[in-house]
């Protein structure tokens, strides 16, 4: 029986949002501190080969993963709906539904991982002296990824009934450990690129295995039992309706990332080290982004299931404003510090010089795409899924591969690539107030 301990329906909307984001915003920080580790233990301890290695694996990466995510994100909806229409047996069904399309998931991204690995490090151009350990680094990690892949969907189901407080005591004990392992395998192991990898998917499997635990002893509807774990059809093609556009977007936007990552390839292992120390900077300053945007999605979803608009419309507006404002601020201290903080990955001057110019020209339109990405988090709690697809595939996608394609293959220039990012998130965030306005009109919400 759902309790309401964790419910977003009710209770004093701003509280409600902050304590739901606050504890995701110390979790995604440490699970960006542990992710970064690789990076800065690689770079330091290993080289600026292998760091290039392992930050321009990246996009990869998150191609990988972002498309299954993006199932999970459409599960946690549907879970909060249910949860807030107090439909305990629904919710039941959702939640195993759920486990169902994890198990089915970790198998395929584990094949495709392991065995694409070399034919996409090949079409993203990567360099004769990054692509062994790329290569490395890539197949170890999606050995591991069932972790990746159930700790996700695990932390979704706890978020979805509002609660974000123990996914983060689990996450702050798993980085830890990862650190540590992280440093131990390299440093006192002698491990190359492929103790990075393992110490990641170490933390991620034991991180799994906690949230786990704590589902199958919940006294709540979200409880998990595993003989009831099988695909229930309406939920299933639910979960699909939200889950599949978040699903694509994020394949998409990072298949398009990957074009542009063989574009910066070109320019040499300090270009894509320099740029991949940035690229890291940039994942802690889009926490405060992470955070509201998962509070508001579980907030929307909740209020929309009990039919709460008064709170949707003040929860929306307050989410919206905060977390612009956090990441404008911390956006000017990435600009102040980012020498400093650039070398921190790696000393070379060059590489320094490569991410503290990306870092200084995107660092005032962080604002913009943190309100892109609020922005989407608030349309799959409306369940309109498919309106962020669209404006990200249009916006983030067509328009940075039509320019690399074009003007690309005659100006050969790094700023090129840089400022495509400014550029696209003004565009994206320009649709969004448009719409958002309109669905304010239409007293969606």
């Amino acid at each position: 029986m759902q309790t309401s301990q964790y419910l977003m329906t009710e209770g004093p909307v701003r509280k409600k949002i902050i304590t739901f984001a606050i504890p995701v915003f110390i979790g995604q920080l440490f699970q960006q501190l542990y992710n970064t580790a690789d990076s800065l233990i690689v770079g330091k301890l290993i080289g600026k080969t292998a760091l290039a290695a392992v930050t321009s694996v990246g996009s990869l990466v998150y191609l990988i993963v972002g498309f299954f995510m993006g199932f999970s994100m459409g599960a946690g909806v549907v879970i909060a709906r249910d949860i807030g229409a107090e439909e305990h047996e629904e919710t039941s069904r959702s939640v195993h539904t759920t486990m169902a399309m994890g198990l089915a998931a970790s198998v395929i991204m584990t094949l495709l991982g392991v065995f694409l690995t070399p034919l996409i490090l090949t079409w993203m151009d990567t360099p004769a002296d990054v692509f062994p350990e790329a290569e490395l680094y890539l197949r170890v990690y999606f050995l591991g990824s069932t972790g990746l892949v159930f700790y996700n969907l695990l932390v979704g189901i706890l978020q979805a009934s509002g609660d974000s407080r123990h996914p983060l005591y689990y996450l702050v004990f798993c980085a830890i450990l990862n650190v540590v392992l992280d440093y131990s395998f390299i440093r006192f192991f002698g491990m190359g690129v492929e103790g990075a990898a393992l110490a990641t998917i170490l933390g991620q499997f034991l991180s799994a295995v906690l949230v786990l635990r704590r589902l199958l002893r919940t006294e709540e509807s979200i409880r998990i039992e595993p003989k009831k774990i099988r695909f229930h059809g309406e939920k299933l093609r639910q979960i699909i309706f939200i889950g599949l556009p978040s699903a694509l977007q994020a394949c998409v936007i990072d298949l398009a990332n990957m074009m542009i990552q063989a574009y910066i390839n070109s320019f040499g292992s300090a270009a894509m080290a320099g740029i991949g120390a940035s690229t890291k900077l940039e994942g802690f300053i889009f926490l405060p982004v992470t955070a509201f945007s998962m509070a508001l999605s579980t907030f929307v979803a909740q209020n929309r299931g009990a039919g709460r608009k008064d709170r949707m419309r003040e929860g929306i507006r307050f989410g919206l404003i905060s977390a612009v404002l956090v990441v404008f601020a911390v956006g000017t201290l990435n600009y102040l510090f980012s020498p400093t903080l650039v070398g921190f990955f790696n000393s070379e001057q060059q590489v320094i010089d490569y991410g503290t110019l990306r870092s200084r020209i995107c660092s005032f339109f962080f604002c913009l795409c943190g309100f892109s990405h609020v922005s989407s988090a608030v349309m799959r709690g409306l369940g309109k899924p498919v309106v962020p697809t669209v404006v990200m595939l249009v916006c983030w996608c067509a328009v940075r591969v039509i320019t690399l394609l074009t003007i690309g293959r005659f100006w050969h220039e790094i700023l090129l690539v840089i400022w495509l990012y400014p550029i696209t998130w003004s565009l994206s965030t320009i649709v969004y107030v448009f719409y958002l306005r309109h669905l304010r009109r239409q007293e969606v919400f």
